[in-house]
């Protein structure tokens, strides 16, 4: 997942500094942004086998056709970035002829930034109701983004269907167990009870409350309205110290005397001993409202 999360990254970096041009250009987009993020995805845009661009339909051409045993599985339509492709119903329309005109069950709509998957044909539903999911890279978590896209992977795209339908109905539940009473934390802990991991399996998301300062975390992530990925630049607790402080100061409105304190942790996060570390970083998701969790 993580090759698909740096393409993401790399992706809102070029549109970021080049967003004019990918709202004017639809074949920047193509080659800049989706061809990015389906490489990513194990898709080889270069192989015939794998990937055709402007493949004939009954209807017109469809900007991509990707491919799987010598069979067309899903269209692409792309559009450049001034399209909205999450609200505009005639890109989505011409999607589905495009499907429904040479029996190919799934397609895809995308700017580049914003990503739709529908399945094109199904009695009784309208196009709407068959859309099977969203992505807003700009708008929504890293991890989720990516978790979503790796739906139509190379490897999965013919389980995109009962994944994606899996993925809502988890995300619906979650919802109502927490309207219900029950907090993010206990339905983590209760998730992670459930499962039964392999042997060889080192590194799970923990929460701060589960730490142990014995361990080394390679991964540090915070909650703070969603879950978001820090980067360390060492792979150590004062490296975790160090990356909580900076995100706390860029992101937080802090008091003088706030700043004065994180300032006198960054200097001495080094020498902190280890039996201080986890009731420290409790007092600071404490004070500032956040979750914290790693990766061991």
């Amino acid at each position: 997942m993580e090759h698909i999360e740096e393409s993401i990254v790399r992706v809102l970096e070029k549109i970021k500094q080049h967003r004019r041009l990918y709202e004017a250009n639809e074949e920047a987009v193509k080659q800049h942004l989706i061809g990015e993020i389906f490489q990513s995805l194990g898709w080889d845009i270069y192989n015939p086998n794998e990937v055709r661009p402007e493949e004939r339909t009954d209807e017109g051409r469809a900007d991509y056709a990707l491919i799987l045993d010598e069979k067309i599985v899903s269209f692409v339509e792309a559009k450049n970035l001034s399209v909205n492709v999450l609200k505009r119903e005639k890109p989505l329309r011409q999607l589905g002829k495009y499907c429904f005109s040479q029996g190919v069950m799934y397609g895809i709509l995308t700017n580049g930034l914003q990503w739709i998957s529908i399945k094109a044909f199904e009695e009784g539903s309208t196009l709407r109701d068959r859309v099977l999911f969203t992505v807003d890279l700009e708008k929504e978590p890293l991890k989720k983004s990516a978790l979503k896209l790796s739906l139509l992977g190379r490897d999965r795209i013919k389980d995109i269907e009962k994944i994606s339908r899996l993925l809502n109905y988890m995300e619906k539940s979650f919802r109502e167990l927490k309207r219900a009473g029950f907090s993010a934390d206990m339905l983590f802990e209760y998730l992670k009870s459930s499962i039964t991991l392999p042997d060889d399996f080192i590194s799970k998301f923990v929460l701060l409350s589960m730490a142990s300062p014995e361990r080394t975390p390679r991964r540090f992530y915070i909650h703070d309205g969603s879950w978001k990925k820090l980067p360390l630049k060492e792979e150590s607790w004062s490296g975790v110290i160090t990356a909580l402080l900076e995100y706390i100061v860029e992101n937080k409105e802090l008091k003088e005397e706030e700043v004065k304190e994180l300032a006198a942790l960054y200097k001495y996060s080094e020498k902190i001993p280890k039996d201080r570390i986890l009731p420290l970083l409790r007092s600071i998701e404490e004070h500032f409202g956040i979750k914290i969790g790693f990766e061991f």
